[in-house]
C-alpha cells in the first residue's frame, strides 16, 4: 500500500506543500513536510468513535502565522538556551535569539520552518529529510536530518536522526499538543509522569542548573493527577501562573544508548476512555500544559485555540544542556548518528 498525498495543503514560496496520509487499523495520521509536522491524528474512544487528538490548522497559512510549534519537529536544540550562548570544545558559540534575548526551539528559522523533502512513503510510514547548513542559526557543522513517522494499529512512532561534519549540539523534539477528548481543554484529563526529579526554572523559563525532588510539590505527577489540579496548585503556590512548562527527569537508566524505550508519560481522558502512553529514548520530558496558547486563534474544523486546549509532552535532553555540564550532554560529533525515538501508544477502555 502506498501513502497518498490527498491534497496540496498549501504553497510555500510558490512550491506546493503536499499532505501525506497514513492509515493502520483504526488510526489515521496526516503529515506535511513543512516542519516535518503532524497535522492530524484520529484515534478511537471506548465506543470506536474517532476524534482528532492533536491541535493544528486546516491550511499552511495557520502554521506560517503561528509561533506555537503545533505538531512540529524542533531543532537543532529544542527548548531554551540562555542568552543564545554555549561553549563547545573550548569554543564559544552564539545562536539566534528569538525569545526575549534567549534562544528557543532552534531559533527564528529552526527545523520547524524548513520545507523538508518527502521520501520513503508507504501506507504506514513516511520519512522527511533536510539539511542544516554550517552556521545556520549560529550552530556549527553541516547536518543531514531525517524524521520518520511510522503508524501501527495502536501506535505512532517518531524517529529523529542527524549527522554532522563538525562537532555540534543536537536536541530535536516533537511538539504536538495532545487532547484525548478531541475538543475543549485538557484540564479534566489525567497525566502521569514517572519522574522523581525535575529541573526548576528561573526568569524566562531558563533552567537554573538544579535538579530537585518532586516530593511534596505540585511537580509530583507520579499518581496521575487531573491536569487542572496541577495548574491550580502551581498558580496558587506562585510557581507558574499558567501551569507547567517544565522538564522532568525520567528514571535512572533512561537515555539515548540505554538499550530501548522507557515510559515517559500516560495521558488519559476519563470521559472518552482514550489513553496515550508515551515512551522514549530520551532522559527528559518537557510538560507544557498549553497555558499560553493564543486565545481565539482559528484552528481546525472551525474550532478556536484556547488556553489548555492541548498539552505538549516533548521528550528531549534536559533544557539548557549545552550550558550545564552536569546535565546529560547533547553533543554530536562527526561519525556519530544522533537518534531520538518517541512512541505514542493508544488504547481505550
Amino acid at each position: 500500500m502506498t501513502a497518498r498525498s490527498e491534497r496540496i495543503f498549501g504553497h510555500l514560496d510558490g512550491a506546493p506543500v503536499p499532505e501525506v496520509v497514513l492509515a493502520a487499523g483504526p488510526l489515521r495520521a496526516r503529515l506535511i513536510p513543512y516542519g516535518a509536522r503532524l497535522v492530524a491524528l484520529a484515534v478511537p474512544d471506548r465506543d470506536g468513535t474517532l476524534a482528532d487528538v492533536v491541535l493544528g490548522f486546516d491550511g499552511i497559512e495557520g502554521y506560517l502565522a503561528s509561533d506555537a510549534y503545533l505538531g512540529a519537529t524542533c531543532g537543532r536544540v529544542a527548548n531554551r538556551i540562555a542568552g543564545g550562548r554555549f561553549r563547545l570544545n573550548g569554543t564559544d558559540h552564539r545562536v539566534d535569539c528569538n525569545e526575549r534575548g534567549n534562544h528557543l526551539h532552534g531559533g527564528s528559522a529552526g527545523f520547524d520552518r524548513k520545507l523538508w523533502q518527502v521520501e520513503d512513503r508507504t501506507g504506514t510510514s513516511v520519512t522527511f529529510t533536510a539539511e542544516s547548513a554550517d552556521g545556520e542559526m549560529g550552530y556549527p557543522g553541516r547536518c543531514t536530518l531525517r524524521v520518520t513517522y511510522r503508524l501501527s494499529a495502536t501506535a505512532l512512532s517518531v524517529v529523529m536522526e542527524a549527522q554532522s561534519d563538525r562537532p555540534t549540539v543536537m536536541n530535536m523534539a516533537h511538539h504536538s499538543y495532545f487532547n484525548m477528548a478531541g475538543a475543549g481543554t485538557v484540564l479534566d484529563q489525567r497525566l502521569t509522569v514517572p519522574a522523581a526529579f525535575y529541573t526548576p526554572v528561573g526568569p524566562g523559563l531558563l533552567t537554573t542548573g538544579e535538579i530537585l525532588s518532586v516530593e511534596g510539590t505540585p511537580f509530583d505527577l507520579r499518581t496521575g493527577p487531573r491536569i487542572g489540579e496541577v495548574v491550580q496548585a502551581m498558580a496558587s503556590a506562585g510557581i507558574a501562573p499558567h501551569g507547567p512548562d517544565h522538564n522532568f527527569c525520567l528514571p535512572q537508566g533512561s537515555g539515548r544508548g540505554s538499550g530501548g524505550l522507557h515510559l515517559a508519560a500516560v495521558l488519559e481522558d476519563p470521559a472518552s476512555g482514550r489513553r496515550m502512553e508515551v515512551a522514549t529514548t530520551e532522559p527528559g520530558l518537557q510538560v507544557y500544559a498549553g497555558g499560553m496558547l493564543p486565545e481565539g486563534t482559528s484552528a481546525k474544523a472551525g474550532s478556536r485555540l484556547m488556553r489548555h486546549a492541548g498539552i505538549a509532552l516533548e521528550s528531549q535532553a534536559f533544557p539548557g544542556a549545552p550550558s550545564h555540564a552536569h546535565f546529560p550532554n547533547c553533543r554530536l560529533m562527526p561519525g556519530e548518528t544522533y537518534r531520538h525515538e518517541t512512541r505514542f501508544t493508544f488504547s481505550a477502555s
